[in-house]
């Protein structure tokens, strides 16, 4: 998923972000301190970072959930649902008005 803001990092820095914390987490005390400190030197918060961690991990099938492409697709399905859904009601009204106008039409002498 992306972020509504615009991305400050490229793709590149963060997959390198991401892998300094995977190969330096052993050095912490825990996950969260290795994010810290890594995000505190590429620049940007500690649960930006977590999140890449932890997209990361459901892309390559570490951890379940959906994976970026997944989610994307998902996305976009649910959007073309809702575009549906909306043409579906305007032709249901607009078929409604055009019967009407043809009764009323039939009934005038």
């Amino acid at each position: 998923m992306t972020s509504k803001t615009t991305n400050k990092f490229s793709p590149e820095v963060r997959a390198r972000a991401v892998r300094l914390v995977v190969d330096h987490e052993h050095e912490h005390a825990s996950r969260w301190s290795a994010v810290v400190s890594i995000a505190s030197k590429i620049g940007c918060t500690s649960q930006t970072l977590n999140e890449w961690v932890k997209k990361a991990e459901r892309d390559s099938g570490h951890k379940p959930g959906l994976t970026s492409d997944m989610a994307t697709r998902l996305k976009a399905l649910e959007r073309e649902n809702r575009e549906l859904r909306q043409a579906n009601e305007i032709l249901r009204k607009a078929s409604a008005y055009f019967a009407r106008a043809e009764l009323d039409r039939r009934h005038k002498p």
